[in-house]
């Protein structure tokens, strides 16, 4: 197999995976909306400009003068949906601006533009048709990188400037996935510029572009697996938290009796850190440490781990797991939250990450968040 053989094989399956992509989220999915929407839009604007440099690679392509001359630009409108995704996702439509009807606008200029270079030139010889053509794509693809690097650089400064623009949505997610996202369309971007530069001083050679190609295929599947993944966990975490928030899933308190007056002293200091854990949540900050809670407590943290494990029975770590994995597992014995997914049940309970909320979980009931799931179902 030869290297454009091989190219031409990622791109092809790339822009299957693409359209795939398309149909299964917006006829399948069950959270549709805007960040969603402009998703799929990214995802369909690479796969369209993909397929339309697969044809003629390999020989699909038409013969005749016009259609053969009529190349869409669709890369043009990859970035501005591109940054949709970010406003929508980051909630800061008010203090930012649309691009996407003006470059929807001149999407449709450079169509007519194009038609008019093809059918006014259509006289000339099949040669010359084609280096005039040449010369107006350069000059059309140079206006259009200017453009997408202006809308790349106000992402860029969204993400990594403007992070007080949107506090709330840091409290569910660190962004990094979309800081990632920013990376990969630099890269794209550069690849992007240079294909340009040999384009206009070397002329025009698929090959020039191949780097390009498949660095857009493979931001095809990571978006595939990152953007929708991280989208549905955030708005299951939203919904989760409004219902935390409206007292529908709180922790019974447990109290204990003693006459022993030492004993009592401990045990009411006991008392009141749980009382305040889960009348407050406080267990569902991802954050809370022993020196966190001890401070906010007004006692020392060897005195505070001392209560806990003497009347928890536990130690710090294990009886805060305890009391997440209780609320997990009201989460996922109910019917209602049966849409929502185990991680971002788990995230909203107070655990970091996947692997904490597994093993926790399965520490305290001997089962994984997925077997409870499907037991209380079948109970």
């Amino acid at each position: 197999m030869t290297v454009d053989s091989f190219i031409n094989y990622v791109v092809i399956v790339g822009v299957v995976q693409g359209f795939l992509f398309n149909l299964i989220t917006l006829f399948f999915g069950k959270k549709y909306g805007p960040v969603v929407l402009y998703l799929n839009l990214v995802v369909l604007f690479i796969s369209l400009n993909n397929l339309q440099s697969w044809l003629p690679a390999m020989g699909y392509g038409s013969d005749h003068f016009f259609i053969k001359s009529m190349v869409v630009p669709w890369y043009l409108l990859i970035f501005p949906s591109f940054y949709n995704v970010f406003r929508h996702y980051l909630g800061v439509l008010p203090r930012t601006r649309n691009y996407m009807p003006f470059v929807l606008g001149l999407f449709l200029v450079e169509i007519v533009i194009r038609a008019m270079v093809v059918l006014m030139n259509s006289s000339l010889d099949s040669e010359a048709l084609a280096v005039r053509v040449e010369s107006y794509t350069v000059v059309e693809e140079t206006v259009n990188i200017c453009i997408c690097i202006f809308i790349y650089l106000k992402a860029a400064q969204l993400v990594f400037i403007r992070r007080d623009w949107y506090p709330k949505v840091l409290t569910f997610d660190s962004i990094g996935w979309i800081k990632a996202f920013i990376i990969l369309g630099l890269s794209i971007m550069l690849l992007w510029i240079f294909g340009l530069f040999l384009r206009a001083t070397t002329g025009y050679n698929i090959s020039v572009y191949h780097p390009l190609r498949l660095a857009s295929t493979f931001l095809l599947y990571w978006i595939g697996y990152q953007g929708l993944y991280r989208y549905n966990i955030v708005q299951d975490r939203i919904l989760i938290r409004k219902s935390l928030q409206e007292d529908s899933k709180r922790l019974p308190l447990r109290h204990t009796e003693s006459n022993d007056r030492l004993y009592e002293k401990h045990l009411g200091e006991f008392n009141r850190v749980r009382e305040d854990l889960v009348q407050n949540r406080r267990y569902l900050d991802p954050d809370l440490t022993l020196e966190k809670l001890a401070k906010e407590q007004l006692v020392s943290s060897g005195h505070l781990s001392r209560i806990i494990n003497l009347y928890g029975n536990k130690s710090f770590n294990d009886f805060i797991n305890e009391l997440r994995v209780e609320q997990a597992k009201s989460f996922l014995s109910d019917s209602e939250y049966s849409p929502y997914t185990i991680v971002s049940i788990g995230l909203e309970c107070g655990f970091n990450s996947k692997s904490t909320f597994y093993s926790a979980f399965k520490k305290f009931t001997s089962q994984t968040p997925s077997q409870y799931r499907e037991a209380q179902a079948q109970g």
